[in-house]
């Protein structure tokens, strides 16, 4: 797959001018008409069953999937899971530990997988006793074998690998029943992949999985018989409303939004401190007004590109079509989503912007599990609002309802496309924000040449991702160099 230059038109635009965010097909011959859609109805609730999915990821929305949470309910709370854990020294894993520290007897700790944080890895070893272990580098496993050795660690020592095989043998391990993936974007792919083929359960906080593998993970869900159970906040919140709603009941997904870093400021603002204050921008950006996350996903909130790949995960999670997935801002994160029935009942799940709350119900469901956590309190928050996002001001939620209509690998696209603008915006490489749509946007105009949409395979999605990786790299070290980019 090549790169064509004739996707990266420098001109002399201004950063903050709304026009370089126009759809995908106004501006190409090519008559796609999912594309042609997403340019007349961002998102909506038509209810028209148009577009669904009929055997979606998670066990909801048929008698089959209801039939199997209540036979797991009814086995009752004195259950014991085994887990393997992939980032473990991330927000998802040391919150995940804590889970399993309020409850020793629900759960065992079986893998562990990190990137560089060897002081914290040889920690967790000492205390979870893992039978394997895994770091991304071969530096970083040999410091964890020597912090457990300088130690005095006398428990048994676990099998310590590095790299790509040392994360699929964490996923693989053979005693756990239960894995958390919780490493951030598309290295969660493969390891997701072996564990689903060995038939364990996946408590999904990897976003990635779904959304660049979603036409090959579908396939794998159904024929390994596993359950594929959503791990942040939304998307649980989904779930548990679910739970009891019959095949044929649910009309609509109504995703809830904190806004980001910029809620509070209108489009212009935003496009005026944009042009005047770069630095005051990245600073603002990259911090969460509600929620403790890491830097990546932080700033996916503010271009609220995370909610609009988490559309794209509700489509495959819940199988609802891209007309039938709403989103809403939602300044307190107190409302985590809702789900509307074709009675038109909506049904909402509440609680404090805790992550620990989704992780939980991920590798305990069925079951509800006491937990120290503080209790909702309604009249200390006071008041819940709810407004409707600019899709001005946050282009990223319309390219994502582009991608996920497209269908096939221009999923892929996006986020691997938004993964590396992502990263160069915080590496400070001379990337503006509103740089950030502009290259997602040019990559995936520039992949329409080379969509796939059957018989995808994990090779196409690897492609499609190296590719897209490829294309913003060049496509920002000109925009770096002073140009702005435009796709004609």
């Amino acid at each position: 797959m090549k790169l064509p230059t004739s996707a990266l038109i420098l001109l002399v635009g201004t950063a903050s001018s709304a026009s370089a965010f126009t759809g995908l097909s106004s501006r190409s011959n090519n008559a796609n008409s999912a594309l042609s859609m997403a340019d007349r109805r961002i998102s909506g609730s038509s209810g028209t069953g148009e577009g669904w999915l009929a055997e979606p990821a998670a066990p909801v929305n048929s008698d089959a999937s209801l039939q199997k949470t209540v036979e797991e309910a009814l086995k009752g709370s004195t259950f014991q899971k085994r887990l393997s854990l992939l980032g473990s020294t991330g927000s998802i894993g040391t919150q995940t530990l804590d889970i399993v520290d309020a409850c020793p007897d629900n759960f065992v700790v079986d893998a562990l997988s990190a990137g560089g944080n060897a002081e914290l890895m040889a920690e967790q070893v000492a205390k979870y006793q893992p039978k394997v272990v895994s770091m991304e580098t071969p530096e970083a496993a040999k410091e964890v074998a020597d912090r457990l050795k300088a130690a005095g660690y006398s428990g048994p020592m676990p099998e310590i690998l590095h790299g790509p095989e040392g994360i699929d043998a964490v996923a693989s391990v053979d005693t756990a029943d239960t894995v958390v993936t919780g490493i951030v974007g598309a290295a969660g792919l493969q390891p997701t992949i072996s564990a689903i083929k060995l038939g364990k359960d996946i408590a999904l906080a990897n976003k990635e999985t779904l959304i660049s593998g979603g036409p090959v993970i579908l396939p794998l869900v159904k024929e390994h018989g596993i359950n594929m159970l959503p791990a942040d906040s939304e998307h649980s919140a989904i779930f548990q409303c679910l739970q009891g709603v019959p095949e044929g009941g649910l009309r609509r997904v109504i995703l809830t939004a904190s806004g980001g870093a910029f809620r509070d400021l209108s489009k212009d603002e935003l496009f005026k401190m944009c042009e005047e204050d770069t630095r005051a921008v990245q600073a603002k950006a990259t911090t969460h007004p509600n929620w403790d996350m890491g830097a990546k996903i932080t700033l996916d909130s503010a271009t609220m590109m995370n909610k609009g790949l988490e559309v794209i995960e509700a489509h495959y999670l819940f199988g609802a079509s891209y007309d039938d997935i709403d989103v809403v801002i939602h300044p307190q994160s107190i409302v985590h989503s809702m789900v509307e029935t074709m009675d038109t009942s909506c049904l909402a799940q509440l609680g404090w912007a805790d992550m620990r709350l989704p992780l939980v119900y991920s590798v305990s469901w069925p079951h509800r599990l006491r937990m120290p956590y503080k209790p909702l309190d309604l009249a200390e928050i006071g008041s819940l609002t709810f407004t409707k996002p600019d899709h001005e001001k946050y282009p990223c939620i319309r390219l994502a309802y582009e991608a996920g209509r497209a269908g096939g690998t221009m999923t892929a696209v996006l986020n691997a496309a938004n993964e590396a603008a992502n990263e160069m915006f915080r590496d400070d490489v001379g990337l503006g924000f509103l740089d950030i749509p502009k290259l997602i946007e040019g990559a995936m105009e520039a992949h329409k040449a080379d969509l796939k949409i059957d018989d995808v395979q994990l090779d196409d999605i690897l492609s499609c991702d190296a590719w897209a990786r490829e294309y913003v790299a060049k496509a920002s070290a000109e925009v770096a160099s002073g140009g702005k980019i435009l796709v004609v």
